[in-house]
């Protein structure tokens, strides 16, 4: 691997006036490594309350064999995926391997094993993700894929920063940057009542069933919720229940 090229990208990434150009270097960068596939992945705040989650991850680029993402979506292979579950916990770059060891003695191993058997006849026979963290948590990942390739400590370090560098820059094009950066203000607390309508909102529930819940109109449940969006500096609710994810409001 030409380690002058991972540093030259993290130059041009910063260069680029558009995500399409982001994603186009990262690409031509990232084959000439040895790598045919990847994911840029941006993680999604879960709601355990929730019955229906949203899914955990929203892709900002990527690229996978052919049917793959039909198939480990209706095996359900995110819910026992070895290097999801690994990266929830990850602090540093890690290799596929490492979170099938962490599993062996797993309850789900069999449908573990099954899924990296799925994955090799896909031309996924071995990959690395690097973990991309925030103040309060994972913000984001790159999931790399294909033959298998060893790479030295320096090569990690440089594809990990080579990962954030890329999807700050999506980000910042996107305009995207400032709702992950803002810190909300010491001075403006939440009420106690705007607390619990973000509780219920978080809960996936309407200004009707909220309403009903605390009694009162639903003209004043939107009315708060109005006020809320002011506070935390969000466009609408799901980005209001989002942040108060991501800044500890709710857990």
């Amino acid at each position: 691997m030409n380690i002058n090229l991972l540093i030259q990208l993290l130059v041009i990434l910063e260069e680029c006036s558009n995500p399409e150009a982001v994603v186009t270097e990262l690409e031509q960068i990232l084959h000439g490594c040895g790598f045919e596939y990847y994911g840029l992945l941006r993680h999604v705040p879960r709601n355990p309350v929730q019955q229906n989650p949203e899914p955990w991850a929203a892709a900002l680029a990527g690229r996978w064999p052919e049917q793959w993402p039909q198939i480990y979506t209706a095996k359900k292979y995110a819910l026992i995926d070895p290097m999801v579950r690994y990266l929830a916990h990850a602090q540093r770059p890690f290799r596929w391997r490492e979170a099938m060891v962490a599993f062996h003695k797993d309850a789900h191993q069999r449908r573990m094993e099954q899924m990296m058997v799925d994955a090799f006849g896909h031309g996924m026979e071995d990959g690395y993700i690097f973990p991309i963290h925030g103040r309060n948590g994972i913000l984001a990942s790159l999931s790399l894929a294909g033959k298998p390739i060893e790479l030295s400590p320096v090569e990690i370090a440089l594809l990990e920063a080579v990962a954030r560098k890329a999807f700050w820059r999506l980000l910042d094009l996107k305009g995207e940057a400032p709702a992950l950066e803002t810190v909300l203000p010491a001075d403006t607390p939440l009420t106690r009542r705007e607390m619990e309508i973000l509780h219920y909102l978080a809960e996936g529930m309407t200004s009707i069933e909220i309403s009903k819940m605390l009694k009162i109109s639903n003209h004043t449940v939107d009315w708060y919720m109005n006020g809320l969006q002011d506070k935390l500096k969000a466009k609408n609710r799901q980005q209001a229940v989002a942040l108060a994810f991501r800044h500890g409001l709710i857990s």
